[in-house]
């Protein structure tokens, strides 16, 4: 099962359709805003109580195996 079926839902009928932590109605991009803001990852898991560190992890890990090959110019 890859990060995105384990870890994220998404349905154009809610949310505007965007990607959701499975489980709950938190944004995936709020977790990117949050530590761009400088929000640690465990003030992250307070503030979105239904989102676990687990999925988190996850997220993060399929976003930087996504951008492995990407090669800055």
């Amino acid at each position: 099962m890859s990060a995105t079926d384990q870890f994220l839902w998404s349905d154009p009928q809610r949310l505007g359709g965007r990607v959701c932590f499975r489980g709950t109605r938190v944004p995936v991009d709020a977790l990117f805003e949050n530590l761009e803001e400088g929000v640690s990852m465990d003030e992250f898991l307070d503030a979105f109580e239904g989102v676990t560190r687990e999925q988190a992890v996850g997220v993060l890990e399929a976003a930087r195996h996504a951008l492995a090959g990407v090669v800055a110019v």
